[in-house]
């Protein structure tokens, strides 16, 4: 069981820090106290995506990022009453505290209520041929090779099952009647899973060509079948939702030291000199949600790329969002990776 003492943090630890407390306690939030358990703040996913998105550093105190006036409970409140008003204010989780403002615990909606079933479609694409990682993949498709004791695709689908996703939907190309024996029809994880075949590759998005057009009326998550994750599929699913984009993109911030002295220049002059500057941008997760609507438009047979699809919805205008991934994140692309995934699975 999550216990909420786990999540306690002080408001001077650096941002980096806090994130690492908030993905380990598994509750989705962080509680700021004082010494003597008073709450001055919570920190949650939408705080710590703010942060990222306006590149605040991580060894910044969380205080500076911190929600200063969260949404409490009372420690007398009902049950009903504590679901009355989460439901309310639309909250996920509240802090109760006592008399004095000391934290005394935490509810969940998650724990208020029996979770549901989310109805959206996830689109798993597991046709490559992990050609980085031979000769393991000479007659194994990466998809199925182990990181402990369960193949990856295996650990991203129960990752997402546990989220409340069960319409599975998965591309094989490569050794594809090995993906199928293994998952079947996906009854083994209490979900169900219909595959779809590139008798050639047609690249991440034109892989979306091949779904049933009938089935897909919800937003569509769709992730490369060699990730390992622990990012918060339903808050990413309602961050889409939100932002009324007809897609939204998984990114990761990224960092990039440039192992020379920087100068700036006007002309012949020099305005200002850098040593070693650090530069950060926003990288493709290889995760994404895209909208019905785009579902439908790529033509069966088609080939392209998602990021090539996507810049031709914004070339129409189309709105595009970004989700920060601030969670455990690994691609499996080379040997390295896949060595650093046996040694973290833990994490998962």
């Amino acid at each position: 069981m999550k216990k909420w003492q786990n999540i306690l943090i002080r408001p001077d630890i650096a941002l980096e820090q806090a994130i690492s407390v908030l993905d380990k306690g598994g509750l989705r939030i962080a509680l700021i106290v004082t010494n003597d358990q008073r709450l001055i703040g919570t920190l949650t996913d939408g705080d710590i995506r703010r942060a990222l998105l306006k590149h605040i550093p991580l060894d910044a105190p969380v205080k500076e990022v911190m929600c200063r006036t969260p949404h409490v409970a009372d420690a007398d409140w009902s049950r009903d009453k504590m679901l009355s008003v989460m439901e309310n204010l639309e909250l996920l989780q509240i802090p109760i505290v006592d008399a004095r403002g000391r934290v005394v615990g935490l509810e969940t909606l998650h724990g208020l209520v029996e979770r549901r079933t989310v109805r959206n479609p996830v689109f798993l694409m597991a046709g490559g041929f992990g050609t980085r990682l031979r000769p393991l993949t000479n007659e194994c498709p990466k998809p199925l090779l182990k990181v402990g004791d369960k193949p990856i695709l295996e650990l991203i689908l129960e990752s997402l099952a546990n989220a409340g996703f069960s319409r599975f939907f998965i591309s094989t190309h490569y050794l594809p009647e090995m993906i199928h024996e293994h998952f079947g029809d996906g009854s083994q994880w209490g979900v169900s899973i219909e595959y779809v075949h590139e008798d050639e590759p047609l690249g991440t998005g034109g892989a979306l060509g091949l779904l049933p057009k009938s089935s897909i009326d919800l937003p569509l998550i769709m992730m490369n079948g060699d990730l390992l994750t622990t990012v918060n599929y339903r808050g990413l699913l309602d961050f889409h939702v939100d932002q009324g984009s007809v897609a939204t993109m998984c990114v990761r911030e990224y960092e990039h030291q440039i192992p020379y002295g920087v100068v700036q220049t006007d002309g012949t002059y020099i305005c200002s000199m850098e040593e070693k500057p650090v530069q950060k941008c926003f990288i493709n997760a290889g995760i994404y949600v895209v909208s019905p609507e785009l579902v439908h438009a790529v033509e069966k047979g088609r080939r392209v790329d998602m990021p090539t699809l996507l810049e031709q919805q914004m070339a129409t205008n189309q709105k595009i969002s970004m989700f920060p991934v601030h969670e455990y994140w690994l691609d499996i692309g080379k040997m390295d990776d896949f060595k650093k995934a046996q040694k973290e699975v833990d994490l998962l």
